[in-house]
């Protein structure tokens, strides 16, 4: 369950390290942001000469989080972090070339195929 001022570790190549959570994208007034959601977030932490910066907006999808999921055939997963890739505003493609550690399946069934294919390890 991610909510507005939650940190996550954004796991790929784009520089970020750690984004802040500002707003969950979907329908209405959605509280909660679950693996699979889009997001959209503040950078706190960033490696230098990257392409994004501290302070930078932008656009991200869960792919881990703390809070177990269930599934439809009765087992849960759960992960040992809140984490996130930064996704184009528009095209919704990953803006990094990698994605270190696993991702959830979820990720894939909610459209991000790119995402998915770009994983270490799907879960």
């Amino acid at each position: 369950m991610i909510q507005p001022q939650t940190k996550l570790i954004v796991t790929d190549n784009t520089g970020a390290k750690v984004l802040k959570c500002i707003r969950i994208l979907g329908k209405g007034n959605t509280r909660y942001g679950r693996v699979g959601d889009l997001i959209v977030g503040v950078i706190k932490e960033a490696e230098p000469r990257k392409e994004v910066k501290v302070h930078d907006v932008v656009w991200a999808v869960i792919v881990r989080q703390k809070k177990e999921i269930r599934r439809k055939d009765g087992t849960y997963v759960r992960f040992d972090d809140n984490a996130c890739v930064l996704v184009d505003k528009k095209t919704r493609e990953p803006l990094g070339n990698r994605i270190f550690g696993p991702v959830a399946r979820e990720v894939k069934e909610k459209g991000f195929e790119k995402v998915a294919a770009l994983a270490e390890e799907l879960v």
